[in-house]
Formats: structure tokens, sequence, C-alpha cells
């Protein structure tokens, strides 16, 4: 008997939109009255894992724009005896985003300490961070092959350079299902209201149903919108909106069956309906003691923002989310193509202590083990300056980690050459990523297929491996 995720069902989809016309005004009445008795969605269902899943939920703290892994997690005291000078003949021909590099090597101006009983070197631009690293498994050796922002974090969320394709966190809740009836299944957060590079793509569903694309919420307050019934609304007033919204997604439904969307719309109204009981307490940070709020750093303006979004995505995955995504720098602010020290010395500033406090906190509630954390970019930077104070995109050998969920703590994976310019040891493509972090939630990525257009489609495009530190 396969193993593989059954292809989606055109013809249960076709019954399902067949039944929804025949029921006409009424679905508005007939959902409410499932939504009243507790009915779980179809979307929450899920399948069985392909095996026993290390971790029920995921955490990505994606920093956008490419953070610096030679001045963060990946000292390289090399660039010191080449700092003014071109990068040897040795290291190849370079090619950044601004095209051949010939720019002379840039130091960097870190002071760097191990910690830990592993001993893992952290820069002191993340203090906080460095006191954890013994939860971390820093890898070292990340290879992508996006060269510029908007390819670099497509592939990063979706495998492809090119968008059309699901997220990763579609995937997994196609996949897994959600484990929550009242919360979306895959969360999107944002510490600003800057836009993030690709927008929405980067949490779609491609072209599987719009019911798995992620949900964005606000990083501010209220984090959802229009989740209170506005006063003076009577029940009898909302069952018209209902019934009215009903007779809408019927004419809409007949003239264009094959959308995907009106599923999606439906079961998002459905959902709404849930969450009106139960997601204000789920996003309600009062209900935190003023220790914890001060952990995560929300009493210091620097490391408010981050911090919410950091508390929040605890909150929801100890309510049953599947995959929360925070990003942290939209619009780029990572990418120091000048003045590096800073650019970087401000962003460290905002996410080191919540990035801490995040995992102590998950910790300390018994969560660490069964919720994933990573950390990253869609690429690093290179060891050549660029004017003079800044480095270029590097795709070809960066450093991300993970913690939690059954990951080897305290472990280095990989390694950059000399200058920290390419992944020399243990090479890690996205889809490597992407395949181990799919194996930590229990899915094999080669096994988990979703048919489109009569072609069998995975989520790493038939490559990459899980790794085995990492996977187990």
């Amino acid at each position: 008997m396969s193993n593989e995720r059954p292809a989606h069902d055109a013809a249960a989809v076709a019954s399902r939109r067949e039944w929804l016309l025949r029921s006409g005004s009424g679905f508005g009445a007939i959902a409410l009255s499932g939504l009243l008795q507790g009915l779980r969605p179809a979307q929450a269902a899920g399948l069985p894992p392909h095996h026993a899943p290390k971790a029920k939920s995921v955490i990505f703290l994606f920093m956008e724009g490419g953070p610096s892994h030679i001045d963060l997690f990946d000292p390289k005291p090399a660039l010191h005896a080449l700092a003014g000078k071109p990068l040897p003949e040795s290291f190849g021909t370079v090619i950044t985003a601004m095209g051949e590099a010939r720019s002379p090597v840039l130091a960097d101006k870190r002071q760097w300490k191990q910690h830990g009983q592993s001993g893992i070197w952290v820069s002191d631009w993340l203090p906080h961070t460095a006191t954890m690293v013994d939860e971390l498994a820093v890898i070292r050796s990340c290879v992508s092959d996006g060269i510029n922002h908007s390819g670099g974090i497509c592939q990063m969320n979706t495998g492809s350079l090119l968008g059309g394709r699901p997220s990763l966190g579609a995937w997994a809740t196609y996949g897994l299902g959600s484990e929550a009836d009242d919360l979306p299944a895959f969360v999107v957060m944002q510490d600003s209201d800057a836009q993030v590079v690709n927008g929405p793509r980067n949490w779609g569903a491609g072209f599987m149903p719009a019911v798995y694309q992620g949900t964005k919420l606000s990083g501010g307050e209220p984090p959802i919108a229009n989740l209170r019934t506005p006063q003076g609304i009577t029940a009898a007033r909302q069952q018209a909106k209902l019934d009215l919204l009903a007779r809408f997604n019927h004419d809409y439904a007949r003239a264009l069956p094959e959308q995907t969307d009106l599923d999606a719309r439906i079961r998002n109204y459905e959902l709404a309906f849930r969450m009106q009981a139960t997601a204000p307490a789920a996003v309600d940070l009062a209900e935190e003691t003023e220790e914890t709020k001060a952990l995560y750093g929300l009493d210091e303006k620097p490391t408010a923002a981050f911090g919410r979004t950091c508390l929040l995505a605890r909150r929801l995955v100890e309510r049953g989310v599947r995959f929360v995504q925070i990003y942290h720098g939209a619009g780029n602010k990572w990418d120091a193509h000048s003045g590096i020290e800073k650019n970087h010395s401000e962003l460290c500033r905002q996410i080191d202590k919540p990035v801490a406090a995040l995992l102590a906190d998950l910790r300390r509630r018994g969560l660490l083990d069964s919720t994933l954390v990573v950390w990253g970019g869609e690429f690093g930077r290179t060891p050549m300056s660029e004017q003079g104070n800044g480095r270029d995109h590097n795709p070809t050998g960066f450093t991300m980690w993970m913690a939690g969920g059954g990951v080897p703590g305290g472990t280095v994976i990989g390694a950059t050459d000399e200058a920290g310019l390419r992944a020399v040891e243990d090479k890690m493509h996205i889809h490597d990523l992407h395949a181990t972090i799919l194996k930590i939630m229990g899915l094999d990525h080669m096994r988990l297929v979703y048919t489109h257009n009569g072609r069998p489609e995975r989520p790493t495009l038939n490559e990459g491996a899980p790794h085995p530190t990492l996977a187990g």
C-alpha cells in the first residue's frame, strides 16, 4: 500500500461544489449549525505522518535581506590578514549580485567568544542568543541558488527561484493538517508594516487549493482584525449575513466551478466564526506575566515589536498552530551593501533578546522538544567589501540554525572556506533544509505528493535529502 499523500481529488472537489450549489442560500444556516456543533473543518483533519514526528510545530524566524554569517556565527580570522587586498585567485571567480567581484576583502570588527558547554563561537552582536548555544544546531554550510532577494526569498520559502509553487508552510499544512480547530494552521507575522519582498506568494499555496496558504496576522494590536462582533449586531442579523454570503458564493461557484478560492473562502468564513470565540484569548498578551513580557523585551523600544511577534508565536504553537513564520526586517533591512556596522548592530539589537527569550520560554514550558525553531535569511554576505564598508549577497555559503524538535543542540554542521565565501564541507542546499524540516515533522519529502496537471509534484522538486544528524 502506498504511503504517498493522495493526489488532490478533483472529483471530490466537484462533488463538494455540487453540494454547495444545490444547497444554495441555505448554506449559511448549515455552516452555522455545524460550527455550533463543533464540527472539525476538512483542513484540520490531516493524514497520518509517514513516520513518528519529532516536532509538531515549526517557528521559522526569517531575517529578510541576508544577515552576515561571517559577522555572527562563522568567525574567519583569515580575513584580518587579507583585509584590504583582493581575494586570492585560489578562491575562484566570484559572481555576486553586483556582477563579478573585484572588491578588497573586508575584515569583521567583532569580538568572538566560545559559549556554553559546546563552545560554539558567537559574535558580540548576539550576546543573548549566545547564552542558548547549547540548544542550537548551527549550520555553517547552507547553499542557495538565488543571487538576488526576490529569487532567494522565493526559494527559501517555496524551494523554487520562480513564483507559483506552494510554500513550505503550505506543504506542511497539506500533509499534516492542523491540531487547532479554532486557529489557522499556518500563520505569518512581521515586526513592521513594511512590504515583504514577493509579498503573499512567500506563504501562498501555489497550485494547491488556497485553503493551505498562510494567514497573515498583524504584529500590532489587535493581531487579528474584526474578531469581535460589533456592538448591536444580534445573532439574527449575523445569520442573515451568512445567508447573504452563501447566495454570493452560490453564484460565484456556478460561474467558476474550477476556482479553489471559493472553497478557501467558505472555510475561512467557518474558521472566522470559530475564531471569534477563542482567538482573542490566544493573542491577548495581557494574560502574560510582567516577567515574561520583560523576558521578550516588550518593555524596551528596540525589542518590543519583534519580541511581541515571538511571544505570539509561542502562544500560537502551544494552542496547536502547525507552522508560524515571522519576518524580521521586511523590505530587505538586513541587506547591508554599505554601513554594515550600523545596519547589523541595530538589527541584532532588535532580534537578539526576543530570539533567546523564545527558546528559553519554549524550554521552560516543555514546548521546545515538540517545536522546531529555524533561524536564517535567504543568503549570507560576502567577505569582500562593497562601497567600502558593506558586504554583497552570498548564496554560496552561509549560516542558519535550528533548535528544538529533537535537533541535537550544541552542534555545528558543515563549514565554509577560510574566507567564509563557499561551503566546503557537508553542503546543505535549501532542498536539503526543507527535506530536513519536513522529516522532523514526520513527512517524507519524496512521498508528500500533490498531483497538478497530471504531474506528481513534491515540495523539494524531487531533490534534496534530510540531514542525518539533524533529522535522525
